[in-house]
């Protein structure tokens, strides 16, 4: 495995193959924990690994130098997953000092005890020279917490990026013209969706300070590292900051007999012939993760349920509270569902939707226990209305 980005700078991370669960984020592929050293005069350790990989890590550094002339430890973002390995690490690099900013220091003293630990606070745009490199440290608050910073190598055009353009996916090869370029923009899809959706005023602040950088190799803190495809991720990244509508149609529904999964077939019947790309998603069998990354760039969203207890049923409420908390814009839909002697799915979903900013198109569709011709001819048309937004607004978007 080739771990040299350029000569003294090497990958010292982790390639975790079997987890296949990150704090909920449905990691199918397996993820990594990236962690770059840089030898010069000085040598700089940039973000560690979770805590039970910090012997692979330290095994790492070691077969590139001797522990202790590392000189410093870069924490970019004090998230357990890059940072919960630190106390263990610098037990075991006598001579480094730990470089952040004052919000990351506080983050950390959350987790561990800071008190014997070597510290320098930086600032943002402040730099660190090791030699013949230099490090400059730039603050990118909630790009995804608040303590979030990139480190910029400006002799090497190198952005250390933290979170980032990253992706949840083990590989083989540390760079993205190594891996199968559609698997590794679909996990980057899923990955944005999933962690960075809420923050999309905030990413695109981020480009407008990356695209006045010199940048050859975009060095996450998961998964590959950008080299030969660096305008793709970064195109994307524009898109999907601006919630860019795709001509897409997104049909999510949990049913109990069958009567809201027959709805939400001709649903999407009605959209698919419409020349749009019409996705069927049952989110009890599918997930709140493909949810996520499948309504980044639907411009047009139908959700639906049956009735149990007069409200919706429990995965269908997971999933809106889901979407809501990750907060997509720019979008149109409505709610259906089918009900027995009571009401309650539809209208408590059409409720949600108005709260998270959709632009209903209509009232909910409703089904008595099994939905009848007329019911499902208008679930049928109203799949044409959704796709025929959808290619309007793909169309409009700007």
């Amino acid at each position: 495995m080739d771990t040299t980005l350029r000569d003294n700078i090497n990958w010292v991370g982790y390639v975790d193959w079997t987890v296949r669960d990150f704090h909920s984020f449905e990691t199918t592929r397996g993820a990594t924990y990236n962690s770059y050293l840089i030898r010069d005069e000085k040598t700089a350790l940039i973000d560690t690994v979770k805590a039970r990989y910090a012997r692979e890590l330290l095994k790492n550094v070691a077969n590139l130098t001797d522990p202790s002339k590392v000189d410093y430890l870069i924490c970019n973002h004090a998230e357990p997953d890059h940072a919960s390995a630190i106390p263990q690490v610098l037990k075991e690099l006598p001579n480094a000092t730990l470089v952040c900013n004052q919000k990351c220091y506080q983050t950390l003293d959350k987790f561990s005890d800071t008190s014997d630990w070597k510290t320098k606070i930086i600032s943002n745009g402040e730099s660190l020279s090791l030699g013949k490199h230099t490090l400059q440290f730039i603050e990118t608050p909630m790009v995804h917490w608040p303590e979030s910073m990139f480190t910029y190598v400006p002799e090497e055009k190198i952005l250390f990026s933290m979170d980032a353009f990253g992706q949840h996916i083990a590989s083989s090869g540390r760079f993205d013209d190594e891996v199968d370029m559609c698997a590794v923009m679909q996990e980057a899809k899923s990955y944005y969706a999933n962690i960075v959706m809420p923050y999309g005023k905030q990413v695109a602040g981020v480009l407008k300070k990356a695209a006045d950088l010199d940048i050859e190799m975009i060095a996450t803190s998961h998964g590959v590292i950008w080299r030969s495809h660096i305008d793709k991720i970064i195109s994307a990244y524009k898109n999907w900051s601006r919630f860019r509508p795709a001509a897409k149609v997104l049909i999510v529904y949990d049913t109990m007999w069958e009567s809201t999964a027959q709805m939400a077939r001709a649903i999407h019947a009605g959209a698919s012939i419409s020349g749009v790309d019409a996705q069927l998603v049952h989110i009890r069998r599918s997930g709140l993760t493909a949810l996520a990354t499948e309504a980044l760039d639907a411009a047009a969203i139908a959700f639906g349920s049956a009735t149990l207890n007069r409200g919706m049923m429990p995965m269908a409420a997971a999933g809106l509270a889901y979407l809501e908390g990750l907060r997509p814009t720019g979008k149109v839909g409505f709610a259906f569902g089918s009900y027995g002697w009571g009401k309650g799915a539809a209208e408590a979903i059409d409720e949600r939707l108005k709260v998270m900013k959709l632009e209903m198109l209509r009232e909910p569709l409703k089904a008595q226990y099994r939905p009848s011709k007329s019911v499902l001819d208008e679930c049928h048309t109203a799949g044409q209305e959704l796709a025929k937004n959808a290619k309007q607004m793909a169309s409009d978007w700007k």
